[in-house]
């Protein structure tokens, strides 16, 4: 375990590369023994450091393969904050980012807190209000995204940003399981998947989130925006490119990235 000015430090680091977007390298390289129980901790550093609200949660490394590339047996998470949601009919300035990516998740909106340890896939689908098409913008401020479990986990699960579609559809009225989604690239087909690339079920991977925030002492609340994981890889954004996520069923979601700033 690092002590508590090891940890404030390797935050401070990161902040840093964030808002200087000034990428870092890998915190494993100064710290080779960072474990996810002191990544979380500096996750939570930064956190506590913003001023902007915590509305959700993203969960990463939902799928097998991405399981197997970081050795991990279990996916991680991520804080998803007032400040990070985007707009559809904004445009999002890439060179704010570092390396900046986009991928396709179907998005839950909590209609009531979920429980805690106990935590089923029935109660996510009781106590979800609607489910929703989204983009979620990835970075990673370690250099070259050369990131094993403790860097990107301490990055905040490498997350960025998010943006939610107008569509909004109960649970009950879609499979969860098979809902087909493509992502689209300034009109071109570049990915393509399915709901169950995420853990089967994204909603497994809800009550999973569900259950390892409390023991954080934290509770997944109403009105929280969840994002599960991908159906997709995830796409490198360029300025001028612009992303339109399809899901059947559920609707769509665009996330245009404007010309870089002079």
């Amino acid at each position: 375990m690092l002590t508590a000015d090891e940890r404030t430090q390797l935050a401070d680091l990161l902040r840093a590369a964030e808002t200087g977007r000034a990428p870092i390298d890998p915190l494993v390289l100064a710290y080779p023994d960072l474990d996810p129980a002191d990544a979380y901790e500096i996750q939570l550093i930064n956190i506590r450091r913003r001023t902007a609200e915590v509305v959700g949660h993203k969960v990463g490394l939902s799928s097998q393969a991405m399981q197997q590339m970081m050795g991990v047996d279990e996916p991680d998470y991520g804080h998803l904050l007032a400040d990070m949601r985007l707009d559809q009919r904004t445009p999002v300035d890439a060179t704010r980012y570092c390396y900046p990516r986009v991928e396709v998740e179907v998005g839950f909106i909590l209609g009531d807190d979920l429980p805690g340890e106990d935590c089923t896939e029935a109660d996510v689908l009781e106590r979800t209000e609607a489910l929703v098409p989204s983009i979620e913008l990835i970075d990673s401020r370690i250099l070259d995204w050369k990131i094993g479990i403790a860097d990107t986990i301490a990055d905040n699960a490498s997350s960025a940003g998010f943006v939610l579609g107008d569509a909004q559809v109960r649970p009950s009225e879609v499979d969860t399981k098979g809902i087909d989604a493509v992502l689209t690239r300034n009109g071109e087909e570049v990915a393509a998947g399915r709901s169950d690339a995420v853990l089967g079920d994204p909603v497994v991977a809800v009550a999973w989130l569900a259950r390892k925030v409390a023991s954080f002492g934290v509770r997944l609340k109403a009105g929280h925006v969840v994002l599960p994981g991908s159906c997709t890889r995830a796409i490198d954004a360029r300025p001028g490119d612009t992303f339109v996520a399809a899901f059947a069923g559920l609707g769509d979601v665009s996330l245009h990235f404007g010309r870089s700033a002079q």
